[in-house]
């Protein structure tokens, strides 16, 4: 029996609409909202179906789940105008293929604008609030469709 992670649980709470961090359904898999926004904006792209890394895709289906990561980062930068966005994909806490997709402000505290973002205090951030998110949530779907990215769950 495959081992079940947090990505496996966010998955299938996305699918039955249990999630209300979703932004939306991609091509391979499902944008969410970080649960802690310790930066606004903060998103991760989870594959579905959930698959151990990255290298467990096929060819195709890694050029997906790459070009959904880099489209959450366009649509970042146009609806957040943030410094860079930084990509991370790592799956050494939760051995299951997720990407994180990070804006990067000028208005981040000095001693963390050149930090990697695991430097945050992450429980100290704030919980991600899909009221208070509602306008960047609605500018970031727009963009989202713009660019071809989101499809119907």
């Amino acid at each position: 029996m495959k081992e079940e992670t947090a990505i496996h649980r966010r998955v299938s709470d996305a699918r039955a609409g249990r999630d209300p961090t979703v932004l939306g359904r991609c091509a391979s898999g499902w944008a969410v909202f970080g649960h802690q926004q310790f930066v606004q904006g903060y998103l991760l792209l989870l594959p579905d179906p959930v698959v151990p890394d990255l290298n467990a895709l096929t060819p195709e289906r890694r050029t997906q789940f790459l070009l959904d990561m880099s489209r959450l980062g366009d649509a970042l930068m146009r609806a957040t105008s943030p410094v860079r966005i930084n990509y991370a994909i790592f799956g050494n806490v939760e051995p299951a293929l997720h990407a994180h997709v990070i804006p990067r402000y000028r208005t981040e505290p000095d001693g963390m604008q050149t930090q990697h973002p695991w430097a945050y205090d992450w429980n100290a951030a704030p919980a991600f609030d899909a009221v208070a998110a509602a306008p960047l949530i609605k500018t970031l779907r727009a963009g989202l469709a713009e660019l071809g990215a989101l499809r119907t769950p």
